[in-house]
């Protein structure tokens, strides 16, 4: 996918979330992302590595702040106490509007990510963004082998806690399989 493709479909990932009360802060966009593109097979083609809050690519950290100088994307201070967010920018409906197809391809697949995670916190996306890390790393072993797993690589997510967002994951795997191919 080409770096202005790919930014119309993180456009129109950032409205999904928002439509669902997301926080649109940069882990939130991050996670949504990484289920994009691991969970659903949009080629987002980035790279994502575990890193402390879960998975997170440096790449697209890159192209946020490209679409920011580009006007795609703006920020918005809501709250000081949680940071800034995401909003579309100036030019943001200008390469919608260029990309149909692309969207149009991606549509149900964003929808879906957002439905899914739009409300969490960033607690809540750490836990299913690792389970969803380990179990693409891991297969889909045992709940009970991905859960320690988790709890092995983030020891403050409590086992309980590891093995319900690796069930949360698998029903979400289960959902996604009626989502047409990319």
């Amino acid at each position: 996918m080409k770096r202005i493709q790919r930014a119309a479909v993180i456009v129109s990932l950032i409205e999904a979330l928002r439509a669902k009360d997301s926080w649109c802060g940069e882990t939130n966009i991050q996670k949504a992302c990484f289920f994009l593109q691991e969970l659903t097979r949009v080629p987002l083609d980035l790279e994502f590595v575990l890193y402390k809050y879960g998975p997170y690519s440096f790449t697209l950290t890159d192209e946020l702040t490209g679409m920011r100088a580009d006007s795609i994307l703006a920020l918005r201070v809501r709250d000081p106490k949680y940071g800034p967010c995401y909003i579309p920018g100036a030019l943001a409906d200008s390469i919608l509007e260029r990309y149909p197809k692309t969207i149009g391809k991606s549509e149900r697949k964003v929808v879906f990510v957002a439905e899914r995670l739009g409300n969490k916190g960033v607690a809540d996306l750490e836990r299913v963004a690792t389970a969803l890390y380990v179990r693409k790393g891991m297969g889909a072993v045992g709940v009970k082998e991905r859960a320690n797993r988790i709890n092995q690589l983030k020891p403050h997510v409590s086992l309980p806690d590891a093995h319900a967002a690796v069930r949360e994951v698998d029903k979400m795997f289960e959902d996604a399989a009626e989502l047409s191919e990319y």
